[in-house]
Parts: C-alpha cells; sequence; structure tokens
C-alpha cells in the first residue's frame, strides 16, 4: 500500500511563510504526479498546485506568484513552499500522488491524512 505523510503545517500571521513537505512510502513503481489539494471549512476541495515527474508544474490562479511547488524524486517527497500567506490560504493541505504500484499496471491517485495551515493575526 501506498502511504503519503504530510508535515510543515501549523499557524502563521498574515503575510508569513510555511513550507509544507510530503514523503510517499510503500511499494512503488513510478510516481507520475504529486501535489497539493486544500480544503476550507464549507468548501469544496480544490487543486493548489501539481508537479510530474519531469518537473512540469500546475498553480490554481489564486496561489500563483506566492507558492512554489518542488520535488525530490529520489526520495519520493513533495514540497510547498508558501509564501505571503493571507487568511484566505487557511485550510487543510492534503498531498495527492498519482502512482503506479506495479509495472504494467494502471495507476491509482492516493491522498494524504492532511496539515492545517492557519493563517490569523
Amino acid at each position: 500500500q501506498v502511504q503519503l505523510v504530510e508535515s510543515g503545517g501549523g499557524l502563521v500571521q498574515p503575510g508569513g511563510s510555511l513550507r509544507l513537505s510530503c514523503a510517499a512510502s510503500g511499494i512503488i513503481f513510478r510516481i507520475y504526479v504529486m501535489g497539493w489539494y486544500r480544503q476550507a471549512p464549507g468548501k469544496q476541495r480544490e487543486l493548489v498546485a501539481t508537479i510530474t515527474s519531469g518537473g512540469s508544474t500546475n498553480y490554481a490562479d489564486s496561489v500563483k506568484g506566492r507558492f512554489s511547488i518542488s520535488r525530490d524524486n529520489a526520495e519520493k517527497t513533495v514540497y510547498l513552499q508558501m509564501n505571503s500567506l493571507k487568511p484566505e490560504d487557511a485550510a487543510v493541505y492534503y498531498c495527492y500522488a498519482r502512482v503506479q504500484v506495479v509495472a504494467a499496471t494502471r495507476d491509482n491517485d492516493y491522498w494524504g491524512q492532511g496539515t492545517q495551515v492557519t493563517v490569523s493575526s
């Protein structure tokens, strides 16, 4: 089974920074895409940023220029550097990965447990 373990959430003041990390473990042949989604109370889960194994990135318009996603393929880890945080960035942030467990089989989506990010003065 594939596990995604997030770390790095917490409380930060508006304008501050946080760095989230997510490490994948288990039986993994290949990880195609890793990324972050978030869900605020009363809202649907939404894309924050994704990154492919080749390094191509995709960001939600609301975080462009403030957040940066990166990835260490060897360590099966994805990072999200969040700068200039706003109160509206507060949410539970979920790590995501599209993983091929065994060669020549279909890939599947996996999710972490989530880490809380609170932006408040």
